[in-house]
């Protein structure tokens, strides 16, 4: 179906996001993989780029607000190339929005020119080892000292997603017990990742998104200025629900992405691939999967899109977002499977790109809130 989501702009910074990555991420992908983590010098080559500056103001060298759509092009760029950016999409898309709204200018000042130019990248530390999607639960704390200059921040963390390759990592932890409200007492503390006390943990292997490392951290007696408050005091959980709706949309992006490119690369294997003397894009079942495929991608697409728009006119709600990551995200997984399947035992090999398509999807359906979570939000918004 013929999209109308993106302008002539849109398309050119397309043309600029593919050549960067067939010169600067494709030819070295292999290597990011076997690392676990990209490069630290791409987010340098980002920023030379501009794509680590989006919504910055022009003050602290950014472009001032930018639309999302421009981040939507670069998640469909590396998908139609099967690699990721390590943990670029944390940085921008989940990380920066909580300096844009929440920083000060004193702290606008301190830390959005280095995120511009990619000498500050960013990553965040929400779960925790007992600690899931119940945010209201996480036990690490940060208790203000005496003098009231400084907090001092105690426990541990997991699935941090890009913290090795990360300058400064935004903290959840507890300055209060909870009230009557378990969501009370929570903050958001930007921590730099050199701090004393501050450990890197083990380096979790994952099943796939092997180019962007995953680890445990640990906090002991971390001492963090309280210059480094983001927002209020104990008002950090209701924070950390406001750039969910984009961060779903963002995931529905990537999902309709790699579902897209997993069929052209099955459409193009089928037409190669030989089979009782006839090409398998001949048999009908081929057909019929690969139609059923484009099917659903296409209703994915549409759904996106529309979030796009809703996104840009600033009216996207939490229930659009959510059906939206419920729907891409369970359909993609079903495409890829069924277009890996299509390339008979070569899609379990990892030379192919439907390999690593499949495993690095399957975490979709996981962060940012699970399927089951998308189902709850949807089903309230149904009066349920």
């Amino acid at each position: 179906m013929k999209r109308t989501v993106y302008t002539e702009e849109h398309e050119a910074f397309r043309d600029t996001i593919r050549t960067f990555i067939a010169k600067e991420v494709s030819p070295y992908y292999a290597d990011w993989e076997k690392a676990n983590q990209a490069p630290r010098e791409l987010f340098h080559k980002l920023g030379a780029l501009g794509a680590m500056s989006f919504d910055i103001p022009e003050e602290y060298g950014g472009p001032g607000p930018t639309s999302f759509k421009f981040q939507a092009v670069i998640q469909e760029e590396t998908a139609r190339a099967a690699v990721t950016l390590g943990h670029f999409t944390v940085t921008t898309g989940i990380v920066l929005p909580y300096l844009l709204r929440l920083a000060n200018e004193e702290q606008k000042t301190r830390w959005l020119p280095g995120v511009a130019t990619g000498e500050t990248v960013l990553c965040i530390a929400m779960t925790e080892p007992g600690t899931g999607s119940d945010l209201a639960g996480i036990r690490t704390t940060a208790r203000l000292s005496e003098d009231g200059t400084h907090y001092v921040l105690n426990g541990a963390k997991t699935f941090i997603t890009g913290i090795r390759n990360s300058e400064l990592c935004v903290v959840a932890a507890r300055t209060a017990a909870p009230n009557d409200d378990r969501r009370f007492g929570l903050s958001l503390l930007v921590v730099p990742t050199d701090s004393p006390g501050f450990e890197f943990g083990r380096k979790l292997d994952k099943i796939g998104m092997k180019a962007s490392d995953t680890n445990e951290i640990s906090f002991t007696d971390v001492m963090v200025p309280v210059e480094n408050l983001l927002g209020e005091q104990d008002q950090g959980f209701s924070y950390l629900g406001q750039n969910l709706p984009r961060e779903r949309l963002s995931i529905g992006v990537g999902a309709v992405s790699t579902a897209t490119a997993a069929i052209d690369f099955a459409r193009e294997y089928v037409r190669e691939r030989q089979v009782f003397g006839k090409p398998v894009a001949h048999f009908q079942n081929t057909k019929f999967v690969l139609a059923e495929c484009a099917a659903e991608v296409a209703a994915g697409q549409a759904l996106v899109d529309r979030g796009l728009d809703l996104d840009e006119a600033g009216a996207l709600t939490p229930a659009d977002a959510a059906r939206i990551k419920l729907f891409c995200t369970e359909m993609g997984g079903r495409v890829i499977d069924k277009c890996l399947q299509l390339h008979g035992g070569y899609g379990y090999m990892l030379e192919y790109p439907i390999a690593r398509l499949y495993a690095d999807a399957r975490v979709n359906r996981i962060f940012g809130g699970t399927s089951e979570v998308m189902k709850t939000i949807i089903a309230k918004d149904l009066g349920l």
